[in-house]
């Protein structure tokens, strides 16, 4: 049990994450890469195309240099590898990677080696070759650009639902209302919020509060940082959208958009995703070319599709808005850093 105590200006300093946190999300998505559990099917096509895109990318050694300093099987890894910069991006976390004391380095090492051996360039690292600092955030962007970024939106949508909820939360019910939504996962009584852990300790916040990071790939367990000294996080697990759910869940996607939009509107609007001139959809889809077209008008008067003349015939698409609702993501958006 991890007991965090909180004074009043911890409660006027409790903060959540504007968005995932890429380090974070890198570290704890490979740890549901390198150690799948059972009981997470939620993330077992992602597994899957993880495993092939690292696998094209060649990538072997960059995932077994950062698992080696953050085991999916250990009750600690070192602070330096998830630093608090990450708030604003990838590259600002890495330039505070860079930027860590060789001391803290060769003192988190020195610990994570009482209970998981190093390899030697670890060693290296601990004993202050600078160069192998290099190599961990290398590994970190090919590892993150490979196998989180592909997933982003689907993970800025989980942890942006959870956010909308604390947040609605937060507005209704002030602060101890939101420590006190998060049980079952945590239990709030004033003034120590009571976390779910795997070793029993106690954190005194002193004033500095803390950051609440949701994570798409935290799972059962939230985690917080081992050194007392450092700005406090705190990352736990969110639910999940359906978009990340096995396929069988997700072909329901289909039969849910010919409710919201109709039958026929729905149809227009998977057509589309090819691209089709009015009559080639109604062709295609067995209407005729007056209802084909006043489903495309719909369509692109709620800005779910897009209508171009090329030279002597029109050819609709649909808008990144509207492809977003036929797959159940959200637009591409890049994540920061």
């Amino acid at each position: 049990m991890l007991r965090i105590h909180f004074t009043d200006g911890d409660l006027a300093r409790v903060r959540l994450a504007r968005e995932p946190d890429p380090v974070w999300e890198t570290v704890l998505g490979l740890h549901q890469l390198t150690a799948p559990r059972r009981g997470l099917p939620v993330f077992a096509p992602w597994r899957r195309s993880a495993r092939a895109r690292l696998a094209e990318e060649h990538l072997a050694d960059p995932v077994r240099m950062l698992t080696a300093l953050a085991p999916a099987s250990a009750g600690y890894w070192p602070d330096f590898l998830t630093p608090g910069a990450s708030a604003d991006g990838l590259e600002p976390a890495l330039e505070a990677l860079h930027a860590t004391p060789g001391r803290l380095v060769r003192q988190e090492l020195t610990r994570l080696a009482g209970t998981h051996p190093l390899p030697r360039w670890a060693h290296a690292l601990a004993g202050g070759e600078r160069h192998r600092m290099e190599e961990v955030a290398t590994a970190f962007r090919l590892v993150h650009r490979t196998i989180i970024m592909p997933g982003w939106t689907g993970a800025a949508r989980t942890t942006e639902a959870d956010r909308a909820l604390r947040t609605r939360v937060l507005r209704d019910r002030g602060v101890h209302g939101l420590l006190d939504s998060f049980r079952p996962l945590m239990d709030w009584r004033p003034p120590v919020l009571h976390v779910s852990y795997p070793e029993d300790r106690d954190l005194h916040l002193g004033g500095r509060g803390v950051r609440l990071i949701p994570s798409h790939f935290c799972w059962k367990n939230p985690v917080a940082l081992a050194d007392p000294a450092l700005p406090q996080v705190l990352v736990y697990p969110v639910a999940h959208s359906p978009s990340w759910v096995p396929a069988v869940t997700r072909d329901r996607l289909p039969k849910a958009l010919a409710t919201l939009l109709g039958r026929t509107r729905a149809r227009v609007l998977a057509a589309l995703e090819a691209t089709a001139t009015t009559g080639e959809l109604a062709r295609h889809l067995g209407i005729s070319a007056s209802s084909a077209s006043e489903h495309i008008t719909a369509l692109r008067e709620a800005n779910l599709a897009h209508s171009q003349r090329d030279v002597t015939q029109v050819i609709h698409t649909l808008t990144p808005l509207g492809t977003a609702l036929l797959r159940g993501e959200l637009p591409p958006h890049a994540p920061p850093g």
